[in-house]
């Protein structure tokens, strides 16, 4: 579409809206009829470390959402020349998990308790055996469940639970819904019925005992699916996301999804031995089952597609935040003086030169654990280097342990799903910052998975083209067209996006970082020990 014909389609309102909520960055992406992402705005935040806990304030989330509605709206005025009034649909999605509780007069009862902390430990583990069901720290049951055995006050004041995507699509429409991908990050979903599961809300609710009057059923979002209404953008939401009182209340939006399921959707991996590697902040791989586990493994989670299909999920909670802060200490050395080099190609050269580098990495060990990891059983993140004095230390080498330490949690869960349980792999797709870079992480992450990867244009968009997708999906979608016929037909038609083969030396130089990385845990645990 030309420019000429963009601007009608949005005075029209035949766009959609997708805005995720990221660990590092709010962004928002409008998208055509053809569903061509052609406008976006972005804003930057950061989680906090308040007494222990991982969280963001609810003031921060509306700042963020505003700040970038503002720069969304400023890309269509400057682009198009015309202001953003309506859209066909939208959708919100954020990252998964965590813990948002709030009473009947809906004071919020504690700070947001993210994804990213790991303080649940008896919890996770007493559920996992009660409901022989893998609960990971971050569900927000394991959080809910934690709270209970913890004794705290807040508990019998709980009138709803949810998610950040969630909570955001509740104060928008007034809706307590959650879409079936994201529901499934917080208590296991029945693939039968895409419900909640019952027998396990029975076990659950014998735990808690009879000292709270909720019930879990009643404090919990209602479940949809893609595809379906969940309510519409209200005048008090309307001026909520955009306070300048422009656009218009009346929208539709989708189900709220997370971000697991919105990566799904943005490489088309919804359908049956399909999947994805999504690489941000945390980094994870989501496989599409053709037949469920033959038994559950404390590493990998049970969770759905944005459709209902069980996925088995690696999550890892390290990503790039260890390698983004030293290419930020690098872009600092090479700032000083009167050169200057911007950030994308800071990222660019220095990802290229992992390139040059030996297939190990050169003997060099990394961890990258800000936070704790638990597919290799640390409680608490100590990022580490180090390395023997005859390795070789050089720029090229140290880029590819860095790079290395992003998919090294990663194959240890991925190994459960191919070597015990038989998963077969034709092929993964990339998205997220890590695959920015073309054809460098791509090219690692082939290797140390060993499979096939592929990454498509749309890669960088990530999670916010997904969940414009799903509202476009919503608004668009004929009779009982599934998902997976709409992307594959009318989305991608076709497009596997740019495909990398595993080098059997890359691979042999991966499995060779692997083995230093696992013989070397004591080094991380002595550190997680010491270093107070």
């Amino acid at each position: 579409m030309d420019k000429t014909a963009i601007k009608q389609a949005i005075i029209d309102g035949k766009t959609s809206l997708g805005i995720e909520l990221g660990s590092t960055r709010i962004k928002a992406v409008l998208i055509d009829e053809n569903h061509v992402p052609i406008a976006s705005g972005g804003h930057d935040w950061e989680n906090q470390l308040v007494d222990g806990i991982w969280t963001y304030s609810l003031d921060d989330v509306w700042k963020g959402l505003q700040s970038c509605f503002r720069n969304l709206a400023a890309d269509v005025q400057n682009n198009y020349g015309t202001s953003l009034e309506k859209t066909g649909a939208i959708g919100f999605s954020a990252m998964m998990h965590g813990y948002i509780v709030f009473d009947k007069d809906e004071k919020q009862l504690v700070p947001f308790r993210t994804w990213r902390n790991t303080i649940t430990e008896k919890a996770s583990a007493e559920l996992t055996e009660k409901f022989n069901f893998a609960i990971p720290q971050r569900w927000s049951i394991a959080h809910l469940y934690q709270a209970i055995l913890n004794k705290e006050s807040h508990v019998k004041d709980i009138a709803f639970i949810t998610t950040l995507a969630g909570y955001v699509h509740y104060k928008l429409t007034g809706k307590k819904v959650l879409g079936i991908g994201d529901a499934s990050g917080m208590f296991p979903i029945d693939s039968t019925n895409n419900k909640y599961h019952a027998k396990m809300l029975e076990t659950f609710n014998g735990l808690k005992g009879s000292s709270f009057a909720w019930k879990l059923p009643d404090i919990m979002p209602e479940i949809l699916n893609a595809g379906e209404a969940a309510g519409s953008l209200t005048a008090e939401g309307a001026k909520l996301l955009d306070p300048s009182g422009t656009l218009q209340s009346g929208i539709p939006l989708c189900p709220p999804e997370g971000d697991a399921g919105t990566g799904m959707v943005a490489t088309n991996a919804v359908a049956e031995r399909t999947g994805n590697v999504s690489a941000g902040t945390s980094i994870f791989a989501m496989i599409v089952l053709e037949k469920e586990l033959s038994r559950f493994y404390p590493e990998i989670d049970m969770v759905t597609t944005p459709a209902g299909r069980p996925v088995a999920m690696a999550h890892c909670n390290n990503g790039t935040s260890d390698l983004d802060a030293w290419i930020k200490l690098f872009g600092e050395a090479a700032n000083i003086g009167e050169s200057k080099i911007d950030k994308p190609k800071l990222y660019d050269a220095l990802y290229f030169k992992a390139l040059e580098a030996d297939a190990d990495g050169g003997g060099l060990l990394l961890y990258n654990y800000v936070a704790g990891e638990h597919i290799t059983g640390f409680e608490q993140g100590r990022p580490l280097f180090t390395r023997k004095p005859e390795n070789s230390f050089t720029l090229a080498n140290f880029m590819r342990t860095l790079l290395f330490s992003t998919m090294s949690s990663l194959k240890i869960g991925v190994n459960i799903l191919t070597e015990k349980e038989k998963v077969r792999l034709d092929c993964l797709l990339g998205h997220g910052g890590l695959f920015k870079t073309k054809g460098v992480a791509q090219r690692l992450m082939a290797a140390a998975l060993n499979v096939p990867m592929a990454v498509m244009e749309s890669a960088g968009e990530g999670g916010p083209w997904g969940i414009a997708l799903l509202a476009a999906y919503m608004q668009k979608k004929q009779g009982g067209e599934n998902l997976e016929s709409y992307l594959a037909e009318k989305v991608f038609a076709g497009n596997a996006g740019e495909r990398i083969e595993p080098d059997p030396k890359d691979v042999q130089g991966f499995q060779d970082f692997i083995k230093r990385y696992t013989e070397g845990f004591p080094i991380e645990r002595a550190a997680v020990d010491y270093l107070r």
